[in-house]
C-alpha cells in the first residue's frame, strides 16, 4: 500500500512525522498532492501550547493528524467516484477550512471536498498562493465594511500587523481607501506594512496616536486583526464610523456613551466562495501580494522549530514543504 508522511501533534509541544496510507477520496472529493502549506500562527501556537483556539472549546490529544494545517495549495491527483473536475494535474488552493475533525494539510496528500478547492494559475509561486484561505477570511470582513461604504475614500486603520493585518493593508488599498494606517507595537511589522502600501505605520499608544474620534488623526473605519480587548478599545476611541473585529475575541469589549454616537462594531460572518474568488482576483491582478508575508520556507520536519519562530515573532508566516 502506498504511504505518505503526515504531521501528528500527539501532545502539547510534541509533533511527530508519521507514515500512513495515502487516503482514497470519497464521492464528491478530490485527492490533492500538497506542494506548500502555510501556518495560521494563532492556530499553530495554541495547539502546540495545549490551549483551545476558541475560548471554551474542547481540545483533545493526540490532535487530529495533519492539523491544524489548512492553508494549502497543490495539484489534483485523483477524483473520488462520480466526482467531476477539477481534473488531475490541475493546480488548486484550499479556500475553505474543512474543519479540525478531519485530516489536515500538514501532509503530503489530503482529501478535500471539491467545493472547498479553487483552481489557480500554475504560474503563481507556492508561497504567494498557499495562504489564499487567509485572504478569503480577511475579505469576508471587508465585504461587511463595503456594505457600510466604510473603505473607499476613507482614512482606514488596521490594528495588528501579523499575516491578516498585512493582507488587510493591501485589501484596503485595493478597495480604494484614501489613506491606510497600520498600527502595531513591533517596528519590523510596521516597516513591512509600509512596504506593502500603508501610508502610515504607528505604535498603539496615546503619544503617537492621541485619543479622539473626530480629531485630525482619527480614522473613518478600521479592522482589528488581534482580537484583543486593548486593541479594539484603542480603535474605538479613534474611529468615527465602523470597526470590523477580525481577530478571535476572547474578552468583553466596553462600548460606552462616547462610542454610541455613530460607531458600529461588526462581528464576523461565514466563509463563502465569492470572498475566495474576490481574494484570488486581488492576487492575480497584483493588488495583493502574499509572498512578503511568508518570511520563511522550511521542510515539514522542522515544524516545531517553525512554531518557536512564530512565538518569538522571528517569523510572520512560514511555508512548509511536505516533500522536502
Amino acid at each position: 500500500m502506498d504511504t505518505m508522511k503526515i504531521l501528528h501533534i500527539i501532545a502539547p509541544g510534541q509533533p511527530i512525522i508519521r507514515e500512513v496510507p495515502i487516503p482514497e477520496p470519497p464521492p464528491g472529493e478530490v485527492l490533492m498532492k500538497i506542494i506548500a502549506v502555510t501556518t495560521c500562527p494563532h492556530w499553530d501556537i495554541h495547539i502546540m501550547d495545549g490551549i483551545p483556539m476558541f475560548p471554551g472549546a474542547e481540545l483533545c490529544y493526540p490532535y487530529t493528524a495533519g492539523q491544524p494545517g489548512h492553508e494549502a495549495m497543490g495539484e489534483i491527483v485523483k477524483l473520488g467516484p462520480g466526482t467531476s473536475g477539477p481534473f488531475p494535474g490541475t493546480r488548486v488552493a484550499a479556500w475553505r477550512d474543512a474543519g479540525h475533525h478531519r485530516q489536515g494539510c500538514y501532509a503530503q496528500y489530503v482529501c478535500a471536498a471539491v467545493e472547498n478547492v479553487i483552481e489557480i494559475p500554475s504560474s503563481l509561486e507556492p508561497e504567494a498562493i498557499a495562504p489564499l484561505e487567509l485572504a478569503m477570511c480577511v475579505e469576508v470582513s471587508f465585504s461587511r465594511l463595503r456594505q457600510l461604504d466604510a473603505v473607499a475614500g476613507k482614512r482606514f486603520g488596521v490594528a495588528g500587523l501579523g499575516p491578516a493585518g498585512l493582507a488587510a493593508i493591501q485589501i484596503a488599498r485595493a478597495n480604494g481607501a484614501r489613506e491606510v494606517v497600520g498600527i502595531d507595537p513591533l517596528p519590523a511589522r510596521r516597516q513591512l506594512a509600509l512596504a506593502l502600501g500603508a501610508d502610515e505605520a504607528i505604535e498603539p499608544n496615546p503619544e503617537t496616536f492621541p485619543s479622539g474620534r473626530y480629531g485630525p488623526k482619527s480614522l473613518d473605519a478600521a479592522i482589528d486583526c488581534t482580537g484583543l480587548k486593548a486593541s479594539i478599545e484603542f480603535l474605538m476611541d479613534r474611529t468615527r464610523d465602523a470597526i470590523a473585529i477580525f481577530g478571535v475575541l476572547r474578552e468583553t469589549v466596553d462600548y460606552s456613551t462616547r462610542h454610541w454616537g455613530g460607531l458600529a462594531l461588526l462581528g464576523y460572518t461565514p466563509h463563502n466562495r465569492p470572498a475566495a474568488e474576490k481574494a484570488l482576483s486581488y492576487i492575480t491582478t497584483g493588488k495583493l501580494n502574499l509572498r512578503p508575508i511568508v518570511t520563511h520556507t522550511m521542510p515539514l520536519t522542522d515544524y516545531a522549530a517553525g512554531v518557536r519562530m512564530l512565538k518569538s515573532k522571528e517569523a510572520v508566516k512560514i511555508c512548509f514543504r511536505p516533500w522536502e
